[in-house]
C-alpha cells in the first residue's frame, strides 16, 4: 500500500470512528472505539444491569456486533455494510469494571464478509464471543451519517 494509500485508509477508520461514537444509541452507552484495517475494538464500562445484578444480554450482544461490523466496513470505502446474521455465545456474566469487545475480519468476499468478535473482562478473561455475516449495500458512506471527521 502507498502512503497516500495508507493515508486515506488511516482517515477512512477516524471517519467511521466519528460515525459511531455520533449514533444517538451510544449516547447511551459512552462507548470507547478504536477502528484499523480490518479489526476494531469498542469498550464500555458494565453499567447495565438486570435485575440480577449482571450486565445484560443485549449489552454484549452489541459489542460483539459493533466491533465485527466496523472491522468489516473498515475494509469498504465507499458503502454501507449491514449486518446479514450475527450468532452470539454467552460464556460468563460480568456486574463490574470494563467490558472490551475485538472484532477481526476472517473472510473478505466480493460482497460479503465473516469477521469474528470477541467480549474479555477487565482481567482479560473471554466472556462471550460471536460470528456474523455483513454484505455490501447500495447504501453510501455520507456526512449525513456522521461518517466525516
Amino acid at each position: 500500500m502507498t502512503e497516500s494509500g495508507s493515508e486515506a485508509a488511516a482517515e477512512h477508520c477516524r471517519k467511521l470512528e466519528h460515525m459511531y461514537l455520533m449514533a444517538p444509541i451510544n449516547a447511551f452507552y459512552s462507548p470507547g472505539v478504536r477502528i484499523s484495517q480490518g479489526e476494531a475494538e469498542i469498550t464500555v464500562k458494565t453499567d447495565f444491569f438486570h435485575a440480577a445484578n449482571a450486565v445484560h444480554g443485549s449489552v454484549y450482544l452489541k459489542l460483539l456486533e459493533d466491533a465485527a461490523f466496523f472491522a468489516v466496513n473498515s475494509l469498504i470505502e465507499d458503502f454501507f455494510s449491514p449486518t446479514a446474521s450475527f450468532t452470539t455465545y454467552l460464556l460468563r456474566p460480568i456486574s463490574k469494571g470494563t467490558m472490551k469487545a475485538t472484532g477481526k475480519v476472517v473472510y473478505a468476499g466480493a460482497r460479503s464478509f465473516i469477521a469474528e468478535s470477541a467480549v474479555v473482562d477487565g482481567d482479560g478473561n473471554e466472556i462471550a464471543r460471536g460470528n456474523g455475516n455483513f454484505v455490501i449495500s447500495k447504501i453510501k458512506l455520507a456526512a449525513d451519517m456522521g461518517y466525516c471527521v
